[in-house]
């Protein structure tokens, strides 16, 4: 019996996928390391922050033990009941972005109303709707597989819902989130058997969405003429993006040194958020930079493997939503290097599991948690068990 005992963690354990379990959990790390590294000075320098040093790193480890008990709580739910109620969160998710945008309700912050406060926190609706939006397209490309051949009853019904969810978002505004959940939405439909040539169409559809959405917003027009040469206004629209690229020269091969960054003394905003990456860049250079950017990669990887496995075992919503996690995590995160390195525009997207924010490490932590079950599902199918 004691033996037995002994043994039974051990079996859930090894059931576990530990290239995606220890890729997560070195990314969680780093991050925690990078985001004290990053916000000493304004932790120190700031009045809200009782001039604390470790004013972020402590809020930032208690997001992440938040993160992990719900990861925990997340990870027992089994899929067939994340599919149940995939419409009623996304409906949920519709709601809190409705309500961030009620005067009293919502938070302002640099012009912004993202966020709802909580006292002790601050809710951003956007970071659980990219999870919602996951789960939601999985089960509504299930219910629609047999007519994804069909504009009308496969993709107006999704375009109907992902455009209520972009006025919302495009009101706070949050232009990041409303790209990363679009292609949440197209991908998911698109592997569930949308047309390639219908796939290439709405591509060009919304290319033209985003050109115009671009050309009537004045903001949106200067943070791309901003990317475009930000040395032409340093101190002004390129201001971010020039000690980005001053960060990413700094650092060099192998960078100044864990805490000696000089971009984090007030000069590079956002530091701890936005731009961690730059802050990585320049304290542990390049091989820091390409370290980080190998674990997203084994990330993504191996979402996609877990989905390929449940099409092996005809599971389609469980592949569906492996691989919406997967599209996720990709396009966030190479939005978010994109920005910080200059190859895209500025956009206020963090970088996952990464960067200090808790709405963001909750829904991250609980999205790899359902990815995880997913995978554990797969084990126990191929093992001849029951779910």
């Amino acid at each position: 019996m004691m033996i037995g005992a002994l043994d039974a963690p051990r079996r859930q354990v090894d059931e576990i996928d530990y290239p995606l379990l220890w890729s997560v959990l070195i990314l969680l790390f780093i991050g925690l390391v990078m985001v004290y590294s990053a916000s000493i000075a304004t932790a120190e320098g700031g009045r809200f922050t009782g001039h604390q040093p470790a004013y972020y790193l402590v809020r930032h480890g208690v997001f992440l033990c938040i993160g992990m008990v719900a990861a925990a709580v997340a990870f027992q739910v089994p899929i067939s009941l994340w599919q149940r109620y995939a419409p009623y969160l996304f409906m949920a998710g519709v709601v809190l972005l409705a309500i961030v945008l009620i005067p009293g309700l919502g938070r302002d912050v640099n012009g912004a109303r993202r966020w709802l406060p909580l006292g002790f926190a601050n809710l951003q609706p956007s970071e659980l709707m990219k999870m919602f939006a996951v789960l939601y397209a999985a089960d509504y490309t299930v219910r629609k597989i047999n007519v994804m051949h069909d504009l009308k009853q496969a993709f107006l019904p999704m375009f109907g819902a992902m455009a209520v969810v972009g006025m919302l978002l495009l009101k706070e505004p949050d232009f990041g989130a409303f790209v990363v959940i679009i292609s949440i939405a197209m991908g998911i439909l698109f592997l569930g058997g949308l047309k390639a040539r219908l796939f290439a169409l709405l591509i060009c559809g919304l290319m033209i969405a985003f050109t115009v959405m671009i050309v009537v917003s004045p903001y949106r027009r200067d943070r791309v003429f901003g990317f475009m040469d930000p040395w032409a206004d340093a101190f002004g629209r390129g201001y971010q993006l020039s000690h980005s690229l001053i960060a990413f020269g700094r650092g060099e091969l192998f960078g100044v040194g864990l805490g000696a960054s000089v971009e984090k003394l007030f000069y590079l905003p956002e530091a701890h958020t936005d731009f961690l990456l730059a802050v990585i860049a320049e304290e542990l250079g390049f091989f820091g930079v390409v370290a980080v950017i190998a674990l997203f990669a084994l990330v993504v990887q191996r979402a996609f493997a877990i989905g390929r496995q449940c099409v092996q075992l005809d599971r389609l919503y469980p592949a569906l939503v492996a691989m919406g996690m997967g599209i996720w995590f990709g396009v966030q995160s190479f939005i978010n290097m994109g920005v910080n390195m200059g190859l895209l525009p500025t956009k206020g997207l963090t970088l996952p599991l990464m960067s200090f924010g808790g709405s963001g490490i909750l829904a991250n932590c609980v999205a790899l948690a359902i990815l995880l079950r997913v995978d554990w599902e797969n084990r126990q199918l191929m093992r001849g068990g029951k779910l």
